[in-house]
């Protein structure tokens, strides 16, 4: 039965009601006793959060009935008897007028709150949508209970921001929903585990992360091997260095060993007069120049481009070297 025909049937009750109240002039020796009544136009309601109800209420004396709540808080009523379902509970309704009332019990329902998914994890920087449906259609507002793990806004996109676990809630009229989120550590494997080098040298180390962020690269020996913020490493001198990639206190390493070159001169042993030069040539397997020395300027002198020159007799060692390996050839002048 719809609403208006409930009032047509609860008015056309009242009818029969009022006439025994009237005085009958055919008997006037009995006296009129009206007894004061209100007739609602339901009882019983039940509604969700932020329904209307409309109450109507005839009254024996034709006067409108004033209006009250027994809980406002949960369901208010005004002077025209349109009650506003506020939160989840029960309220009891009231007409009066002189010496009657009647009341109509209202159940306000909880409003329910229906998640896409309850559980969910995702990777730092990633995005996630999620949706919430209400019983009665109202607006939710979202909150992550730890922001440094994840952020959502207004429209339920929630963003990665470490990895760890938080829980995303949805609040809708005193009712909530959650869904538990994590966010998952990265995965990364490097292009190399190991590395070997010669001084001056460089190698690209890539970094694949699940995360797509890139990764903090880092040199326990700058010493030894350095590395740019791309994942370049430059081989110092010789040695071992650990050279790691980190996201978000994830970690991978790549061993880089700066090896010694060997060093190959063309003569280990020469036979000079005074005053003459001759050339000694040095083959580096690193291909680096190496640096040339005299034990004894006075007896030999050599260049930068390997070149001997013998100035007195004697005796006297040359030197090529590169990167802690030296190689040598005796020189012997005479007059």
């Amino acid at each position: 039965m719809s609403h208006i025909k409930k009032i047509i049937l609860s008015v056309l009750l009242c009818i029969p009601l009022l006439s025994l109240s009237i005085p009958s002039q055919a008997v006037p020796a009995l006296s009129s006793v009206s007894i004061p009544f209100i007739i609602l136009s339901q009882y019983k309601a039940t509604a969700d959060i932020g329904d209307k109800i409309y109450l109507l209420a005839v009254t024996s004396t034709g006067k409108p009935a004033t209006w009250k709540s027994s809980n406002s808080k949960t369901a208010s009523v005004n002077t025209y008897g349109i009650v506003t379902a506020k939160k989840a509970g029960l309220a009891i309704i009231t007409a009066k007028i002189k010496n009657a009332e009647a009341s109509c019990y209202i159940a306000i329902n909880k409003t329910k709150i229906t998640l896409s998914l309850n559980n969910a994890s995702i990777e730092h920087g990633e995005k996630l949508k999620l949706t919430a449906v209400t019983s009665n259609d109202s607006e939710v507002t979202w909150k992550s209970s730890k922001k440094s793990v994840a952020t959502i806004d207004e429209y339920g996109t929630v963003t990665g921001i470490k990895p760890g676990e938080t829980v995303i809630t949805a609040k809708a009229d005193g009712s909530t929903a959650t869904c538990a989120l994590k966010v998952k550590p990265p995965v990364i494997k490097l292009s190399r585990t190991s590395v070997k080098l010669y001084r001056g040298q460089t190698v690209k180390i890539t970094a694949a992360v699940s995360s797509k962020i890139n990764p903090a690269w880092k040199t326990n020996k700058k010493s030894i091997a350095t590395v740019d913020k791309n994942g370049t490493v430059t081989a110092v001198k010789n040695g071992t260095a650990t050279i790691t990639a980190t996201v978000d206190g994830v970690y991978k390493t790549c061993e880089v060993i700066v090896q010694k070159p060997d060093i190959k001169l063309s003569s280990v042993e020469l036979s000079l007069k005074k005053g003459t030069s001759t050339t000694i040539t040095a083959y580096v397997s690193s291909d680096n120049l190496p640096v040339w020395a005299t034990s004894n300027p006075n007896i030999v002198s050599i260049n930068s481009k390997g070149k001997v020159t013998a100035l007195k007799k004697g005796t006297a060692y040359i030197y090529a070297s590169e990167d802690g390996t030296k190689a040598r050839c005796t020189v012997k002048v005479t007059e």
